[in-house]
């Protein structure tokens, strides 16, 4: 079954075979937020992405042990606690919840383990010193390098050559180096900064040390897949790898996966451009599950051009999508209360060949554009042949869609509405007008109107569009 997943692994640049150490099993690890600020949906784009990854994996049959780490100690955040003269760990603290709170709303299921740095920091201390007991760091002024001299194959991941180091982003030019393109393990405390007791003094950890222990700590010294932004690739991955190598001595990562951009304006989403919309203001305008979506109706290497344009068109086309389903089970519903009638139309084929060419989307590389492509054109048969439909064809319709929930998230009708509460105000209403009494009949469909409820009276009884109104306050 799964031998035919082919992944783009970023180490080889090329799509290969995905095979996990274990059978089985996978282990996967994403780099997850520094927590100085609210993420921005360039953001939200990398953990929606594999979280489908990871949904998919596990739909396939895979047990997969899936870890997202939190960044809660860095340079970032104790600039913002010097700003407003607060605890950086306050900080830290209100942005991880703002964190949760936003990939929650996004659909993203909780990782199995979402490490925080701070509470890694012995092992963190143990691991620079290994390193430095190895002769692949050294200490100055308290500070702790990886000696880059040292590296085995610098530029693996990234193609950026040891001697282009300084021109990388997050990447420290100080005196106290022996050579500038050595990057930082341990810093040394400055007054009035966070910081913890070690061999070489007072002070805390480098970034890209924090997620090779977390890795390693939960998920062992070879992990199958390790995901993140492309911005990443150079340095933080690729600095990973010469420091998880040079602590265990094996291989690190077997798949390198990394989402394309969001870009705004022509330009990468980023904090430091000052181009972004947070998860928060975008969720203001448009429903948690269009945002979904929209970020998962490109395959997850591409780029994304973020417009207000695009948002609506996403709108629409998910409304569609949401409006297929939700007839679905009600007219489920209604044949089985004996409130209509079903026909003898089948879909058995058109459903199998939709489900096997899903699969097929998703295995290569997890083309969830396309496997989305091939869901509405299941949505578009059931529009047309709806109250044609045998109730087992109708069920066979119900099922994939339950399927396809598990992999993309889409579907949450109980989110969106009460339908028990809506079928018993659509039977009043149609109490009313039996009896013509159009004025609570009207007061009826206007309050359902306004919640985003719209009633179609037909031939075949009243049907129901629901329209997708933000929930974020």
């Amino acid at each position: 079954m799964t031998e035919n997943i082919r992944v783009y692994n970023t180490l080889s640049n090329r799509k290969e075979e995905f095979y996990p150490l274990k059978a089985g099993e996978v282990t996967m690890y994403v780099c997850g937020p520094t927590v100085y600020d609210l993420i921005h949906i360039g953001n939200g784009r990398c953990y929606v992405a594999f979280d489908v990854i990871r949904r998919y994996l596990t739909y396939r049959g895979f047990e997969v042990k899936y870890v997202v780490n939190i960044t809660d100690i860095d340079d970032k955040i104790i600039a913002r606690s010097l700003e407003e003269g607060r605890p950086a760990e306050e900080i830290a603290e209100e942005c991880t919840d703002a964190f949760f709170q936003d990939i929650d709303s996004l659909g993203v299921l909780r990782a199995d383990v979402h490490p925080k740095a701070t509470t890694e920091i012995d092992k963190i201390i143990a691991a620079v010193a290994k390193l430095v007991h190895m002769g692949l760091a050294y200490e100055s002024d308290g500070d702790v390098y990886f000696s880059v001299d040292r590296a085995e194959d610098y530029g693996q991941l990234s193609g950026v050559e040891a001697t282009e180091v300084i021109a990388g982003s997050r990447v420290d030019i100080l005196d106290t180096k022996r050579n500038p393109k050595d990057f930082t393990l341990w810093k040394a405390a400055k007054p009035g900064e966070p910081s913890w007791e070690s061999p070489w003094g007072p002070g805390r950890p480098g970034w890209h040390i924090e997620c090779s222990v977390m890795s390693n700590t939960y998920l062992g010294p070879t992990i199958d897949i390790h995901g993140g932004g492309q911005d990443l690739i150079f340095p933080h991955h690729e600095n990973e790898i010469q420091q998880s190598q040079g602590i265990n001595g094996q291989e690190f990562v077997r798949y390198w996966l990394h989402n394309g951009f969001l870009n705004m304006g022509g330009e990468k989403m980023s904090k430091s451009l000052g181009n972004l919309a947070t998860v928060r203001a975008v969720l203001e305008q448009y429903h948690p599950r269009v945002v979904r979506f929209y970020l998962m109706n490109t395959q997850y290497r591409k780029p994304i051009d973020y417009t207000r344009e695009a948002l609506d068109e996403a709108q629409k086309a998910y409304r569609r999508m949401f409006n297929a389903y939700f007839s679905l089970n009600r007219q489920i519903m209604l044949i089985g209360k004996g409130k209509r009638t079903a026909g003898d139309g089948s879909m058995t084929e058109e459903i199998e060949d939709a489900r096997k060419r899903i699969v097929e989307a998703m295995d290569n590389d997890f083309n969830s554009r396309e496997a989305l492509g091939i869901i509405f054109e299941v949505v578009r048969s059931l529009q047309g042949n709806m109250t044609s439909l045998s109730l087992e064809g109708l069920n066979e319709a119900g099922d994939l869609f339950a399927e396809m929930d598990r992999v993309f998230g889409l579907f949450p009708q109980e989110e969106i509405i009460d339908c028990d509460a809506l079928e018993e105000q659509i039977e009043l209403r149609e109490e009313f007008r039996a009896q013509k009494d159009w004025g609570r009949s009207d007061e009826i469909r206007d309050s359902l109107l306004e919640k985003g409820v719209h009633l179609k009276d037909g031939a075949d009884g009243t049907e129901v569009e629901v329209e997708l109104r933000p929930i974020c306050c």
